[in-house]
């Protein structure tokens, strides 16, 4: 019976805490698309550059081919998602 009751409380604190960082929008929106992996590198972008949001809409469809690669780049925080596509070093910051 304990066994029964410390499952149904850990669930519960589970679900509280999903249910807090949707309603409260921590966790990032992931879409699965090119669009929204897109939005998600210009947004890390510093000062948001048009000419990186072209780049980005053209190259994607023949980068990410998945709905499921396409929600982990949209889950990277803002320097992993910037040196997945920019690269690291003096060369990528280069591209800005």
């Amino acid at each position: 019976m304990r066994a029964i009751v410390l499952g149904l409380a850990i669930a519960g604190a589970l679900t509280g805490c999903i249910m807090r960082n949707i309603v409260r929008g921590d966790a990032p929106r992931l879409t699965g698309t090119c669009a929204g992996a897109c939005e998600h590198y210009v947004t890390c972008k510093p000062g948001h550059p048009a000419a990186d949001a072209a780049r980005c809409t053209a190259e994607c469809p023949d980068v990410m081919t998945d709905p499921d690669s396409l929600m982990m780049f949209e889950s990277l925080s803002c320097q992993d998602a910037v040196e997945f596509v920019d690269g690291t070093g003096k060369a990528a910051t280069a591209r800005k």
